[in-house]
């Protein structure tokens, strides 16, 4: 089994930051891929960065060039850096995991409880 936590999120300015994390434990052989989608409130679940095992990343292009995902595969720990923050950023941020987890290439996938950002001054 896996178990995946988010932390991080809070209330932040216009333009200030927040660094959210995600770290998984449990049987994972390896990571397939790790990231954050975000929903805000009467608005549909939306990818916001995701990085694979390999270490290719994707962004939605309203976070790109503010916002940086990274991982840290020993940690099967995922980071989402938010820089300049807008209040449109505000949402509640839920981690997006697949891991293999046994040698045979079985994949489990889950979320995290998610954790709430808001920009608002």
């Amino acid at each position: 089994q896996v178990q995946v936590v988010e932390s991080g999120g809070g209330l932040v300015q216009p333009g200030g930051s927040l660094r959210l994390s995600c770290a998984a434990s449990g049987n994972i052989v390896s990571i397939n891929h790790m990231g954050y989608y975000r929903q805000a409130p009467g608005k549909q679940r939306e990818l916001v960065a995701v990085v694979t095992g390999s270490g290719t990343t994707n962004y939605a292009n309203s976070v790109k060039g503010r916002f940086t995902i990274s991982r840290a595969n020993a940690k099967n720990t995922v980071y989402l850096q938010m820089n300049s923050l807008k209040p449109e950023d505000t949402a509640v941020y839920y981690c997006d995991t697949e891991f293999i987890i046994d040698h045979m290439g079985s994949t489990w996938s889950g979320w995290g409880q998610g954790t709430q950002v808001t920009v608002s001054s």
